[in-house]
């Protein structure tokens, strides 16, 4: 099975993670696109974050990570755009369940919130799990898309 593609994208506050991440994937031998930012410099995270989300929902990739301080805009900013499940996680049990039960195709990451170690995990985590298909997942994916 090959692994998915991924786009990438943050604000200043999750630009050092980004970097990080995208090593990661890349060492991993996933395709990365980065949608930046390229600093930590100030800057509006839609501006980044839209793209990711809007390349996913396009198909273009198969999955997004997105980052900011806490992760709370930037997922906001992703389930705005149709056909994204943008999941908020914060622990490697909380990124399992967004993949398993809800088809997550974007991951939203705080790097004020949460250790780079514990980011990585988290991330490969939620490359890993598949989903379940279940009946009553699917019904619910169904439901938030209607």
């Amino acid at each position: 099975m090959s692994k998915p593609s991924i786009a990438i994208g943050s604000d200043h506050a999750g630009f050092a993670y980004k970097e990080k991440i995208k090593e990661f994937l890349l060492t991993g031998g996933y395709i990365v696109r980065d949608f930046g930012t390229d600093s930590p410099e100030s800057c509006d995270y839609p501006v980044f974050i839209r793209p990711v989300a809007e390349a996913v929902a396009r198909g273009e990739y198969e999955r997004g990570i997105v980052l900011g301080g806490s992760g709370n805009g930037e997922a906001i900013v992703a389930n705005r755009v149709k056909g994204v499940r943008c999941g908020l996680c914060w622990c490697v049990e909380a990124a399992r369940l967004n993949r398993e039960h809800n088809d997550g195709n974007v991951l939203s990451l705080g790097e004020r919130m949460i250790p780079l170690e514990l980011a990585l995990e988290i991330v490969g985590t939620w490359l890993e799990t598949p989903f379940s298909g279940d009946e009553r997942h699917v019904r619910r994916i169904r439901l938030i898309d209607a």
